[in-house]
């Protein structure tokens, strides 16, 4: 298949390279010194599972590469004004569009630019950085996409969401295509929305946070804050979604920083109003009270343009 990354740093930029290796036909969308060095050198990726390297076609504007069956779309949500555009001539007029971006927001993004019937959703479960242009390190082993249908007929995994499994799964992706990728979206929000709220508030890792009595209460309320507003927007997510966040955080090392937490410490723009800001906006609309991720999206709003 031909697939165009829109977004090529740490989490396009390592699906990418491993449809690559497969033999897929893959474009990146890159800028910058990260688009100098995969033009001459390369996408290294160093991994648990193996190191390699794949030659990459590259370029600044998709409209310089042919177009694509798939644009994987997974840019920082804030960077969305200036990615959609990119977005829009990477997918023409019949390519399909496959958001993995944080939040619930991006799918409803997407489609207001792109023909929400060529429109595609999903979560990724992935610990990836780029340590320096053209290299991205993945620490631990997990690199997972579940993906599926998000407007129209959710009532069974639709033949061009298999086609696409098929793909990912020849390159050695864990791929789970589901009918309606709404729940999935949703499960990972509960978790990864008071993940970057509590770490990034208090500019802390997990570990110290869930040892505290007091603060892994509030985590787990926060979590059941998110829950809440999902039900009230029509999507059922799994029961105990806040046992299931707490068995997932023990399992994880003490020392893990959401990507917002690295962001805010390395100065950059945060991912504020996709993880929070959407919640808190949402929550007002369905008259659901979030006291506890609305003032911490309030403590966290003032960084979402960095220092």
């Amino acid at each position: 298949m031909r697939f165009t990354i829109v977004g090529s740093g740490a989490v396009g930029g390592y699906y990418g390279a491993r449809l690559a290796r497969a033999g897929h036909e893959v474009t990146f969308i890159a800028r910058g010194a990260h688009l100098d060095a995969l033009r001459g050198r390369g996408l290294t990726v160093r991994s648990p599972l193996g190191d390699f390297t794949v030659a990459t076609q590259a370029v600044q504007d998709p409209a310089d590469a042919p177009p694509a069956d798939v644009a994987i779309f997974a840019v920082k949500a804030y960077s969305n004004r200036n990615a959609l555009p990119l977005l829009v001539r990477a997918t023409g007029s019949s390519g399909i569009a496959l958001t993995l971006q944080n939040g619930v927001d991006s799918v409803d993004e997407v489609s207001a630019v792109v023909d929400r019937a060529r429109v595609l959703g999903g979560s990724t479960y992935i610990a990836t950085a780029v340590v320096e242009p053209g290299v991205i390190e993945q620490t631990g082993i997990h690199q997972r996409i579940i993906f599926g249908e998000v407007f129209g007929d959710t009532s069974r995994v639709s033949e061009r969401v298999q086609v696409i499994h098929e793909a990912f799964a020849s390159a050695g992706i864990e791929s789970d295509p589901v009918p309606d990728a709404r729940a999935p979206i949703w499960e990972k929000y509960c978790y990864l929305a008071p993940f970057a709220a509590f770490t990034g508030s208090t500019r802390l890792p997990i570990g110290p946070l869930w040892a505290d009595p007091v603060v892994r209460r509030m985590i787990g309320e926060a979590v059941d804050e998110v829950v809440a507003v999902a039900r009230a927007e029509g999507v059922e997510v799994a029961h105990g979604m806040a046992e299931r966040v707490g068995t997932y955080i023990e399992a994880i090392p003490g020392t893990t920083r959401s990507s917002l937490l690295i962001d805010l410490q390395q100065g950059k723009p945060i991912e504020v109003e996709a993880l929070l800001g959407a919640l808190v906006r949402r929550a007002e609309r369905r008259k659901v009270r979030v006291p506890i991720m609305s003032t911490i999206y309030a403590v966290l709003k003032p960084h979402a343009a960095g220092t």
